[in-house]
């Protein structure tokens, strides 16, 4: 692959992970009032998913799932509804102050509904499969291994998008003494649940343009 060629897909994905959205928010969350190790648990959730939206993109699926009204429609509406139920669990909460885990490393349920709400997160966001079909033509050389290009694409996007989120889980974590102060619980809420129900409003009325 041409390292010119590379390098202005590095900037594009760069500038695309860098970007804060729905899963930099629930990992922020996550940190915030769980810990930063269930965030992390989030952000692989939602490394994995994207990486299967990567793998459709490129093998032709993205372009079908992408160019049909009904399942764009259909994976568009679960992403909003759910971002709209993390809002209003938000919204709704009762709880005046967080209170971390304290043995963050070994509640196995916990740590798999991080992963799955990072995953459902991830994997429900419909513009990411319509903006890999547009990106990955201006970049692929047939006349090369297109499994090589595979391979690089996906770890360049994987390195950019967990140092971001581990970026922004550093964040949250050391935020986390503000947050755990009484009452800041009950502000932190209605201020993410506000904005998760607003992202999932977003999205419900998002095209394929």
């Amino acid at each position: 692959m041409d390292f010119q060629l590379w390098m202005y897909y590095t900037i594009a994905i760069m500038i695309l992970t860098a970007s804060p959205g729905p899963t930099v928010l629930l990992c922020v969350t996550k940190s915030a009032n769980q810990g930063y190790r269930y965030a992390i648990y989030s952000a692989f959730g939602s490394l994995l998913a994207i990486i299967g939206i990567i793998t459709l993109s490129f093998t032709g699926l993205g372009i079908v799932i992408a160019s049909s009204d009904v399942i764009f429609s259909i994976v568009k509406y679960v992403g909003a509804l759910y971002l709209i139920y993390l809002g209003y669990k938000s919204l709704t909460s009762k709880q005046e102050s967080f209170h971390f885990y304290k043995d963050k490393g070994t509640n196995q349920k916990e740590r798999f509904l991080s992963f799955l709400s990072g995953f459902v997160v991830g994997a429900s966001n419909p513009k990411a499969i319509v903006f890999f079909v547009a990106l990955f033509p201006q970049f692929i050389n047939t006349d090369n291994s297109l499994l090589i290009q595979y391979f690089i694409f996906v770890t360049t996007f994987a390195i950019l998008e967990l140092s971001w989120l581990l970026f922004y889980i550093y964040l949250g974590h050391k935020s986390s003494s503000w947050f755990l102060k009484k009452g800041r619980a009950k502000f932190f809420n209605r201020i993410t649940g506000g904005v998760f129900i607003g992202a999932g409003v977003l999205l419900s009325t998002s095209s394929k343009s």
